[in-house]
């Protein structure tokens, strides 16, 4: 039977409106009720709930995922000149935060398979101006803590997690985001645990740092107009933490829903040349943030699924270290050959908890029709 699929958006904000229209309503309305819109009761339970959910001491709100990752630098005591090793295909967010820290960041080459930061090149970027280490768990994925973490105590640096697209993912049994000195989390609304707008928050179990990061989301204040240090206006409305404080109830059920979604792409698409990503191993526990292929023939197959209504997108279309922004840097395709290679093949598929399976089965075989191969053994159920 033809299919009656006439497209899919690559997220659609609007069936999660309409699931959890009662609870978005109730959240304004609660705060409207109160009238406290900044660093109020919500905020304060959102930061016990999550550090609860994620097993960790601290949780400190702030405005975004970018800031949460100036304000862990800032709290570790990153200056001027300090060199923060990380990796360049990620969101451009990441090397701004650095950079609005003052500190200057440092490229390790990409594993090919996870395109995380690969920790076998680490060590020979470690310099006396390296101060921290910043591996990113792209897409959902951990990088792999067991080595960066070793490496980073053997040098004496600090480790910070830009966990901004691994919320409920695990390491060895830990929650990514609380292996580090620090963890970063962004709640934009495309995330796993998504607000309405923008939010963040800096995870650690160390006092000092947390204590650190609270003045510095606050004016450096340490009570009300005493200003200790230097700080940022940086916090997590009263309205975003609302959304926040029921949908971390149903973060790990969306985690699930994804998951189901990944599975189907992960059988359907199996035998087509492209490569998929990785489900991972015993060791971890990942997420599926993004469902990203890879293919030599990325942009003729977007196109081919344009043209079907199929929404695709590009993370990330060009390395951070040939940006315009960036090329101060001094970093050439040669430095970085895989986070190079794999730049003009990489597609992000739709993958979200609203997603049904219908559209899933309709994208898939629109893909395995682009290849010439429509017919499937693997007939999807549900």
């Amino acid at each position: 039977m033809p299919s009656t699929i006439t497209s899919v958006k690559f997220f659609d904000f609007q069936r999660k409106r309409l699931r959890y229209k009662k609870e978005i309503n109730a959240s304004v309305e609660r705060v409207f009720g109160r009238g406290w819109f900044i660093a109020g009761p919500e905020l304060a339970d959102f930061e016990q709930k999550f550090a609860k959910y994620l097993g960790a001491r601290y949780v400190v709100g702030v405005n975004s995922g970018t800031d949460s990752i100036v304000i862990a630098l800032k709290a570790i005591g990153i200056k001027m000149g300090d060199e923060v090793i990380t990796t360049a295909h990620t969101a451009t967010p990441t090397v701004a935060a650095i950079r609005v820290a003052g500190a200057i960041p440092v490229f390790v080459d990409i594993d090919e398979n996870t395109l995380n930061i690969d920790p076998a090149f680490i060590e020979k970027k470690i310099t006396p101006k390296t101060k921290a280490i910043l591996p990113v768990h792209l897409y959902g994925y951990p990088a792999d803590m067991d080595i960066i973490k070793k490496i980073a105590v053997k040098n004496k640096l600090f480790l910070v997690e830009d966990a901004c697209q691994s919320h409920g993912a695990s390491f060895r049994g830990k929650k990514l985001g609380t292996i580090g000195d620090v963890g970063c989390f962004s709640f934009y609304p495309t995330k796993n645990l998504g607000a309405f707008g923008d939010a963040g928050a800096v995870v650690t179990n160390n006092k000092k740092i947390a204590d650190s990061a609270m003045r510095l989301r606050n004016f450096g204040e340490v009570s009300r107009y005493k200003n200790k240090i230097e700080g940022i206006n940086s916090r997590i409305d009263e309205i975003q933490a609302a959304f926040l404080n029921w949908g971390i109830k149903e973060l790990d059920k969306w985690n699930k829903e994804r998951a189901k979604i990944a599975g189907i792409y992960l059988k359907e698409l199996k035998n087509l040349p492209m490569k998929l990503p990785p489900k991972g191993d015993e060791s971890f526990n990942r997420v599926w943030h993004l469902f990203v292929i890879q293919t030599d023939r990325r942009d003729v197959l977007r196109e081919f699924l344009k043209k079907r209504g199929i929404e695709t997108l590009i993370h990330y279309p060009t390395p951070i270290f040939k940006q315009e922004a960036y090329k101060f840097l001094g970093y050439e395709e040669k430095d970085l050959p895989v986070t190079t290679g794999i730049h003009d093949k990489i597609l992000s598929l739709p993958i979200y908890p609203e997603l049904t399976v219908p559209e899933v089965k309709f994208i898939c075989n629109s893909i395995r029709e682009f290849y010439g191969n429509r017919k499937t053994n693997n007939p999807i159920v549900g």
